[in-house]
C-alpha cells in the first residue's frame, strides 16, 4: 500500500507542484497570514511556540557569542540551518541520481504501454512500481517531499528574523538591520544570488519545464522588490542563503552528474 501511495504521489503533475511552490514563496515573502508582532516565549500557536521562537532565541544567543553582533548571528545561524538540512538534500540528490539511472528502462515501459485505456495505464503503473522496487528507487525522495519537509523550517527562521525585536535595534556593516538598505546593495545581491542558484540548479535539468522556467524568472524579481522594502536583516539572510545554496546545488549536481555518467558507462 505504501509503495502504491509513493508511486501515485510521484505522479503529481509538475505544473501543480511548481504552482504550489510559487504560491508558497509569495506567502513567505509577503508574510501573508502570519502575525507580525514581536515573537516571545508567550506567543500563541504551535508554529510560533515550537518553531519561530526557538530560532529567535538561537539568533539572540548566537549574537551574544559574537559580542552582540546580530549581523554575524544571522550569517552563522543561516549556515547552521543549511548544514543541518544538507543530509536531506544529499538524500534527495541520490534519489534523483537513481531515478536518472533507470530512466532508459522507464522509457521502454512507456513505449510498451502507449495505449491510454484504463487497463493499459494500470499495467504501466504496476510495471513501473515493480521497477522502482527492484531497483530500490524511491521517486518520492527526488520529488516534492524534501522541499515540503524543509519549508516549515526555512519559513520559521524567516519569521524569526522578521519578528525578533533585538535585530531592529542593531546595525551591521553599512546598514541598519531593522531598515531597508539605503544603497540597495543587499537587494541587488539577494536577487543575484537567487538568480544564480536557480540557474545552477536548472542547468542540470534533463527536460525543459515551462512552470520551472517561469518560477526561475519570477523569483529573483520578487526577491529584489521585497528586499528593497523589507528590513536589511532579511536581505542579509537571502544573500547568505543564496551563496550557500549555489555552492550546495553546484557540488550536489556535479556529484550526481558524475554518478549518472558512471551508470551509463557500466
Amino acid at each position: 500500500m505504501n509503495s502504491k501511495i509513493q508511486l501515485l504521489t510521484s505522479a503529481i503533475p509538475k505544473k501543480a507542484f511548481f504552482s504550489f511552490l510559487l504560491v508558497l514563496s509569495i506567502f513567505a515573502l509577503t508574510g501573508c497570514g502570519m502575525e507580525a508582532s514581536p515573537i516571545t516565549a508567550e506567543s500563541p500557536g504551535f508554529f510560533n511556540h515550537f518553531l519561530v521562537y526557538p530560532f529567535s532565541w538561537l539568533l539572540i544567543k548566537t549574537a551574544v557569542l559574537f559580542g552582540n553582533n546580530y549581523g554575524l548571528s544571522i550569517i552563522a545561524v543561516t549556515i547552521f540551518i543549511r548544514l543541518t538540512l544538507l543530509p536531506l538534500m544529499i538524500k534527495q540528490s541520490k534519489s534523483m541520481k537513481a531515478l536518472q539511472g533507470i530512466q532508459p528502462k522507464l522509457n521502454v515501459l512507456k513505449e510498451k504501454y502507449t495505449a491510454t485505456d484504463e487497463k493499459t495505464q494500470k499495467k504501466l503503473q504496476e510495471e513501473t512500481l515493480k521497477l522502482f522496487q527492484s531497483e530500490g528507487v524511491n521517486p518520492l525522495g527526488s520529488g516534492c517531499l524534501p522541499v515540503l519537509i524543509q519549508m516549515p523550517i526555512l519559513l520559521a527562521f524567516y519569521y524569526a528574523i522578521s519578528r525578533t525585536e533585538e535585530l531592529a535595534r542593531h546595525s551591521f556593516l553599512w546598514f541598519d538591520l531593522g531598515a531597508p538598505d539605503p544603497f540597495y546593495v543587499l537587494p541587488v545581491l539577494a536577487a543575484l544570488m537567487t538568480f544564480l542558484q536557480l540557474k545552477v540548479s536548472a542547468a542540470t535539468q534533463q527536460t525543459a519545464n515551462n512552470q520551472l522556467a517561469i518560477f526561475n524568472n519570477i523569483m529573483p524579481i520578487m526577491i529584489l522588490v521585497f528586499a528593497i522594502n523589507f528590513p536589511s536583516a532579511l536581505s542579509l539572510y537571502w544573500v547568505i542563503g543564496g551563496v550557500f545554496g549555489i555552492a550546495q546545488t553546484y557540488f550536489l549536481n556535479q556529484n550526481r552528474s558524475s554518478s549518472v555518467q558512471e551508470v551509463v558507462k557500466n
